[in-house]
């Protein structure tokens, strides 16, 4: 099968990816690896979309979440037959992939490989300053993680990343901290991959950064601002994914 994944990292030692728009069956505008179950494309092409990425990674099934922008994290030990609602996924069990969506938000992959654990969570601003990085850090302490790595996936980059004075207040309300990732001097913008990986060093976590722009790449990658910006009503979502060999 084809690898289409648009990055990996070195950094992890068990199967992963980060994938983007190429390889699926989705047409204009989801064209064509959508695997948003809450998009506007049918639901069977979603669904082979996603069994596309399960087996490439040789999973015996795929899960990820309800998004809701929390810090929501859940254990599972078996797929579900609905999604949980929340951000964040762990597991320990072998076959068993974890999957998050974005489609400019941050997706963080984890892993302690020595202790068996995984997981994966969807940090948009709001979960990223409202704690889902803490949360999946504690569920997966909980099962015995010690030395544990993660990777962020393709989101949006503080060049792209424009915002508002609301904004600011917004995130400054909630952490004092990320005063130092707002870049300001005309246009104000936020560096919001940078901001998760300093809350990731303050849990002692090294992260493997991605140095893909989701807004920047739109033919490789979905984002859901620059298809707001270009008048479209829907957008795709771009799907990361970890799993331990089973």
């Amino acid at each position: 099968m084809t690898d289409h994944r648009v990055h990996h990292s070195a950094h992890l030692r068990v199967p992963h990816g980060f994938w983007g728009r190429a390889g699926g069956v989705s047409p204009p505008p989801w064209d064509s690896l959508n695997c948003g179950l809450g998009s506007e494309d049918a639901r069977s092409n979603v669904e082979e979309n996603r069994d596309r990425v399960r087996r490439w990674l040789g999973a015996a099934a795929l899960q990820n979440c309800w998004q809701t922008h929390s810090a929501t994290a859940h254990l599972i030990d078996a797929p579900l037959p609905e999604r949980p609602k929340g951000d964040g996924l762990v597991t320990r069990t072998p076959g068993l992939a974890l999957a998050a969506l974005a489609a400019d938000c941050v997706p963080v992959l984890w892993e302690d490989a020595e202790a068996g654990v995984v997981g994966a969570c969807h940090a948009g601003w709001r979960g990223a300053v409202g704690g889902i990085l803490e949360a999946t850090h504690d569920l997966m302490v909980r099962q015995g993680a010690r030395d544990i790595r993660a990777a962020i996936g393709p989101c949006i980059g503080p060049r792209s990343f424009e915002v508002r004075s609301d904004f600011e207040t917004a995130v400054l309300d909630q952490d004092r901290d990320a005063d130092a990732f707002f870049v300001r001097g005309g246009k104000l913008h936020f560096d919001l991959p940078a901001y998760v990986r300093a809350r990731l060093a303050k849990l002692g976590v090294e992260a493997a950064p991605s140095r893909h722009d989701t807004y920047a790449e739109p033919d490789r990658l979905f984002s859901y601002r620059h298809s707001l910006h270009n008048g479209k009503s829907d957008f795709g979502r771009n799907i990361s994914a970890i799993m331990l060999p089973a």
